[in-house]
């Protein structure tokens, strides 16, 4: 699950001056939730790790004055400059409380996760100052992301609330967003899809626009303490600059969809189906209209870890009477899971957030779909066998079901009614250790003419695509779990 990505907003300069590092408010900003707005932070300059002061913030639009050594600094109101972050003694860390996360469910998709675009090693001169700063760091991350949140919490303890009370299985989750955002800063295209799913994602954590400026201060300090061998004044410049976009890209996605959607929807357990002791089909009814495509996940939180939230995949198309489904599998130590399977009961009430992911059905082509589902990784490809019937497409659907042992097939007969249904379906369960689901994949075929869809534990994904690519399936035909991001969010 991504933490909160809360970033600052601007016109791409510093005070137009190129040399400072000063952020702007947003020129647009969504509304704050049910609740009332968050706490403002005092007045105050932002100063780096070092003490060294930070430009002041000023509203967007407002360019800084000429420099003049012996003119006074500038009075803002409070009307005009927003608020800056506190002076405070040089923070200490303590860690978090630790536990073992849920393991993956199915999902996140590439569409919130990492891009898999690598940016060049040149670029213009913000990239290149980015990237060298990222160099600089990489073998220091977690001393940085440990800095990072002590700074956040220390100098705007208002923003704690908006992070689970436990951090270990998110605590990188906000810088690293960031710096991914950062490396991609000369791709426009990629960039500007990748925030624009987490601005609208984040709309849930009641993340505001008024905290952007503070994250930027943090993020700032945190680099220019640990990249202190490469950092100067244009640096800091660059990364202002960068953030600034950054910002900007994410607030204005998130007001747009204020526009059409709420930030999160309620939804009360309908039913609680245990299929084996430790995986559940759960149905839930939202609130209100809750519209998806079949292939995408959302992100969930339970009233017994508040503020946790996890991904898990529709295991089914869009429906009449509006109901969802997700499997869910308990796993050791796992939060959200352990409370979904053994827990939750018809009318409990839960939160879902947006829908998102690109694991959807090209329904102006006649291509087969090859699809692979793996474990609770079947619940997609379930909704998508379901969204293939209702186009009435008659179209070739083959599904390799793959399981450890047959106990784990708890949704076979499921897959096999739908089988007896539709003649251009085709549904092949393969029980193994995962290790040889691929090789199941090659002995038929040819798949060349087809999508290829892959959802399930990071192994099965890396293995299936490489198997997927021998067979002649181009990577732009493979849509699939990001691997990197089911890694990093085993929860």
């Amino acid at each position: 699950m991504d933490a909160p990505t809360t970033t600052s907003a601007g016109n791409g300069t510093s005070g137009d001056s190129g040399g400072g590092g000063g952020w702007f408010t947003p020129r647009k900003a969504p509304k704050p939730p049910e609740g009332g707005e968050p706490t403002r932070p005092e007045g105050g300059e932002p100063e780096t790790s070092e003490g060294r002061r930070v430009s002041a913030i000023r509203p967007l639009g407002r360019t800084a004055p000429a420099a003049d050594e012996n003119a006074p600094a500038p009075d803002h109101t409070a009307e005009e400059r927003i608020p800056a972050a506190r002076q405070a003694p040089e923070p200490t860390f303590a860690p978090e409380p630790t536990s073992a996360p849920d393991a993956p469910q199915s999902g996140p998709y590439a569409q919130q996760s990492r891009p898999a675009l690598q940016p060049s090693p040149k670029g213009s001169p913000d990239a290149i100052r980015v990237q060298r700063t990222m160099a600089e760091i990489g073998p220091v991350a977690d001393k940085v992301t440990s800095y990072f949140y002590a700074l956040l919490f220390t100098r705007h303890p208002e923003l704690r609330p908006l992070f689970p009370a436990a951090m270990d299985t998110q605590r990188d989750r906000l810088l690293k967003a960031l710096l991914t955002a950062a490396e991609l800063i000369d791709h426009s295209d990629v960039l500007a899809e990748y925030l624009q799913n987490l601005g609208r994602g984040h709309r849930k954590y009641g993340t505001q626009s008024e905290h952007y400026p503070a994250v930027g201060e943090c993020l700032i300090g945190s680099l220019s303490r640990y990249a202190s061998a490469v950092w100067d004044e244009e640096t800091e410049a660059a990364w202002v600059r960068t953030y600034t976009k950054i910002s900007q890209i994410m607030i204005d996605a998130a007001a747009a969809d204020e526009l059409r959607a709420p930030a999160w929807w309620l939804a009360e357990v309908v039913s609680h189906d245990l299929r084996t002791p430790d995986i559940a089909v759960v149905t839930v009814r939202p609130d209100q209209p809750y519209p998806f495509l079949a292939g995408q996940y959302t992100s969930l939180e339970t009233p017994w870890w508040p503020r946790i939230w996890r991904h898990y995949s529709f295991a089914s198309a869009p429906r009449s009477d509006g109901l969802l489904s997700f499997h869910v599998k308990a796993v050791p130590a796992g939060w959200v899971s352990n409370a979904l399977v053994h827990h939750a009961r018809p009318g409990d009430v839960l939160r879902l957030g947006a829908p998102a992911g690109s694991m959807t059905v090209d329904h102006t082509t006649d291509s087969g779909l090859l699809c692979l589902g793996g474990g609770t990784g079947i619940a997609p490809i379930k909704a998508l066998v379901e969204d293939v019937a209702e186009h009435g497409q008659r179209r070739p659907v083959e599904v390799f079901y793959g399981a450890r042992t047959d106990h784990d097939l708890y949704d076979i007969d499921t897959m096999m009614r739908l089988q007896q249904t539709h003649p251009w379906l085709s549904v092949r369960p393969v029980v193994d250790d995962h290790a040889q689901f691929p090789e199941a994949v090659r002995e038929y075929g040819p798949w060349n003419e087809y999508d290829a869809y892959l959802s399930g534990p990071p192994g099965m994904i890396r293995s299936g695509v490489d198997a997927l690519r021998d067979v002649g399936i181009p990577v732009g035909r493979i849509r699939h779990d990001s691997v990197e991001e089911l890694m990093a969010t085993a929860e």
